[in-house]
């Protein structure tokens, strides 16, 4: 880490949470460098991003608020350009932010999310079997064999994609959160996307069905003919129905199902980890004295799944305090990962895993105020069942090896690239 001002931003993220208590020791506000030179500030402090995620005088619009990005300084050609040129529910901002969310909160409620729960299961009763297979005394690696199976077919079944773009898809979302991919690399993902979620929501204009991508192109297309019929009637109406465009429709879908994809296998990796390398936790666990639950909880404390927020822009300047000040225009980097181990929440050993921690469901892992994660039910309820299954099936379970395990390159992903476990044998099944 370049400890200079600005610091670069390590594009591998080797150390992020290294990285990160230096942001939040330094100021309210650091000013960093990210890919492409592109200068922000990255903000660390619990309070002070509590703060800001409520601010109205924060925006996610680089379209409106970003002048860099408005005058083409910085374009397309960014490498990161994808998280800032989808035009949906999360970069949007104040009535826009809303129109856009609607549709999509519509169509995934707190109970459409609860009755996925005998879905679950059943995905991870199957998943169990299959590692139940497997010779109990060879390393098998959890996050390939598991983590990662149970959200992608609970993802992929839920907004109805069919398998031919299962593959394309996953290469797509993994290209996403490589914050060291290339320009030229960026724009063929970008190209390669373009045409799956073309194919995607033909197949489903066509072929529709109980699931989201179909319940979004309603809502689109519904509300797109509603508002030219009135239009051609002369009521004066015309475009007051039009609650999403195309490209909001295909950039709503990315959103939706990059996020419940990638963020959950690293939830899932992580609490497995966790509990496999404390086995005291655990015993807490099979003791009653916590629950499943409070494992999710400080799991996602501990190693959010997403580590940076991209991006953030001041609407107006914005005093931090300590001498501080965000400039009007200013990108704005939120490091969630610094939140859950500020000391200042969590105290002097905000770095151990504990699941009896009093805060740790104080964490900002899916976001705060208006734009707080829409499927955040349905991820804990994943990691919820997945972890508990797991360890009921193989208590004798064990990482197979000793030392650090590798980290996903990214500093916006926040997991681990593999988890190698040796599985033991299963417990005996239950009359």
């Amino acid at each position: 880490m370049n400890r200079q001002c600005p610091f670069a931003i390590d594009v591998f993220g080797a150390d992020v949470h290294a990285e990160a208590a230096f942001v939040r020791e330094q100021a309210p506000a650091t000013r960093v460098l990210l890919p492409g030179g592109v200068s922000a500030w990255a903000v660390g402090r619990s309070a002070d991003i509590r703060r800001l995620l409520v601010d109205p005088r924060v925006s996610k619009d680089a379209y409106r608020h970003w002048p860099a990005w408005i005058s083409g300084e910085v374009d397309a050609g960014w490498p990161l350009a994808i998280w800032v040129s989808v035009q949906n529910m999360i970069t949007a901002y104040g009535s826009e932010h809303t129109r856009l969310r609607r549709p999509a909160a519509a169509a995934f409620t707190a109970r459409r999310a609860a009755g996925m729960r005998p879905r679950i299961e059943e995905v991870v009763g199957g998943l169990i079997e299959d590692l139940a297979a497997l010779d109990p005394g060879e390393p098998v690696d959890l996050r390939t064999r598991f983590a990662h199976e149970l959200p992608t077919r609970i993802v992929f079944e839920l907004f109805g994609i069919p398998e031919r773009s299962w593959a394309p898809l996953h290469r797509i979302i993994n290209a996403f959160f490589d914050t060291n991919i290339t320009a030229e690399q960026a724009r063929r993902n970008a190209a390669d996307l373009d045409i799956t979620m073309a194919d995607l929501v033909a197949h489903r204009r066509e072929h529709p069905g109980d699931d989201m991508t179909s319940a979004l192109i309603a809502a689109r297309d519904t509300t797109a003919t509603t508002a030219t019929t009135a239009g051609a009637a002369g009521s004066g109406a015309q475009g007051e129905g039009v609650r999403l465009s195309e490209k909001e429709l295909v950039d709503s879908l990315i959103l939706l199902f990059t996020a419940g994809y990638e963020t959950s296998v690293n939830l899932i990796c992580t609490a497995l980890h966790e509990l496999l390398r404390n086995p005291a936790q655990s015993e807490l666990v099979r003791r009653g004295l916590a629950s499943w639950e409070d494992v999710v909880e400080e799991a996602l404390r501990i190693e959010p799944p997403a580590f940076y927020g991209l991006l953030r822009f001041a609407v107006e300047d914005i005093d931090m305090g300590e001498g501080v000040v965000i400039g009007r225009g200013e990108p704005i980097l939120i490091s969630f990962g610094s939140a859950g181990r500020d000391p200042a929440v969590h105290g002097a050993d905000a770095e151990r895993f504990d699941v009896l921690r009093a805060t740790r469901g104080q964490h900002l892992s899916f976001g705060f105020g208006t734009h707080h994660c829409l499927g955040a039910t349905l991820a804990r309820m994943e990691c919820a069942v997945a972890v508990r299954r797991f360890f009921e099936a193989f208590p004798a379970a064990a990482l197979a090896g000793a030392g650090e395990l590798p980290r996903v390159r990214s500093f916006i992903s926040n997991g681990l690239r593999e988890l190698p476990v040796v599985l033991g044998p299963r417990a005996p099944l239950a009359d």
